[in-house]
């Protein structure tokens, strides 16, 4: 909604101010200066800035409901002149009248008429023109904001996006599981379709939050590990060491999900045997770490990339943070390959994202 510069109050002050100053001012200087009574020099004062303050308002109440574009600038400058000889001829004939058996005033008048006539025509053209500046920057604000609400939209929408093509993978996995279980091994098919609806139910809970703390992702993740253990069974071990101090940071939800998944899937590749994944939470340079660690066979393409899992948490993070650094991945002589992932906390002082 346009704000209009006299209704700011502020604004409407320091007019005031200045136009009983100017006013003022002009009676003073046309009693001491010319020599006019204080009677003709206060009417005469009093009228003119009248008038010229009820121009000044118009203009500005008229550049609220419509501002020129920039060729038809000059268009306005011409209404602007023609609204400054309506005032001055109206000044002129309504004074002329009051005071019309005083000769020195009407002489005075008639030779001060077009300097009167300047004067008013570059008040209201500054008027005008500080009334155009006024509402250009406005609209500009406002086009900002729209362009920010715009891209705040778009991000969020962007990592809902994200958020939600990992779940399906996962999903399906999950599903072909149970399917294999509901054959071989019933009970554990029970088993995991539990674990499996409560790990769904904590996601869709979670759909709208964007933080949570280490505590309630752990616990998220330790669903998400245990389906996975009735999947892979024996062939599969997880070592989760959570240092206190983390307990009550924060992270954006259902972030670690697809790299542990991500390491999981990789770290099973091409064998029969059991593995070993590791995953380390801890605090470093104010940053929560969280460090998983999974083997892999360096023959196996598949682990040269990051798969879209972590290439997805890579542009979410680069959404939240606009840091491009915050995920890691690196591969140890002993075949062993590592997912860094540093988070800023929401109260660090020390960090500028």
């Amino acid at each position: 909604m346009t704000t209009r510069p006299l209704s700011v109050p502020q604004i409407q002050k320091v007019s005031l101010a200045f136009a009983l100053a100017w006013t003022v001012l002009c009676a003073v200087g046309m009693h001491y200066v010319i020599n006019f009574s204080w009677l003709i020099s206060a009417v005469d004062s009093a009228f003119s800035n009248l008038l010229l303050a009820g121009a000044c308002i118009g203009i500005s109440n008229m550049l609220g409901y419509y501002q020129p574009k920039n060729e038809r600038i000059l268009y306005f400058l011409v209404i602007t002149l023609a609204l400054t000889l309506v005032i001055i001829f109206i000044g002129k004939y309504t004074l002329l009248a009051i005071f019309y058996d005083y000769k020195e005033y009407k002489d005075f008048y008639n030779f001060s008429f077009s300097f009167r006539g300047l004067i008013s025509f570059m008040c209201l053209a500054w008027c005008a023109l500080a009334n155009i500046l006024w509402y250009r920057l406005e609209e500009q604000s406002e086009t900002h904001e729209r362009l920010t609400a715009a891209k705040t939209l778009a991000k969020e929408a962007e990592l809902n996006k994200l958020r939600h093509q990992l779940q399906p993978h996962f999903l399906f996995n999950s599903l072909n599981s149970v399917f294999a279980l509901t054959m071989i091994n019933p009970k554990e098919a029970g088993v995991m379709i539990t674990k499996l609806a409560s790990f769904l139910r904590g996601t869709l809970k979670r759909d709208d939050e964007v933080w949570v703390s280490v505590a309630e992702e752990m616990e998220y993740i330790q669903l998400y590990l245990d389906i996975e253990k009735v999947r892979f069974s024996h062939r599969l071990n997880i070592e989760v060491n959570v240092a206190d101090d983390t307990l009550t940071l924060c992270l954006p939800g259902t972030l670690l999900q697809p790299i542990i998944e991500n390491a999981i899937k990789f770290g099973l590749y091409n064998t029969s045997s059991g593995i070993t994944i590791k995953i380390d939470v801890t605090v470093e340079n104010h940053l929560l770490a969280v460090r998983v660690q999974n083997p892999f066979d360096p023959e196996m393409k598949a682990t040269g990339g990051t798969g879209f899992g972590l290439s997805a948490i890579k542009r979410r993070l680069y959404l939240l943070f606009a840091n491009p650094q915050l995920l890691q991945t690196e591969i140890e002589a002993n075949n062993l390959y590592i997912t860094t992932l540093k988070i800023p906390q929401k109260n660090d002082q020390n960090n500028p994202h």
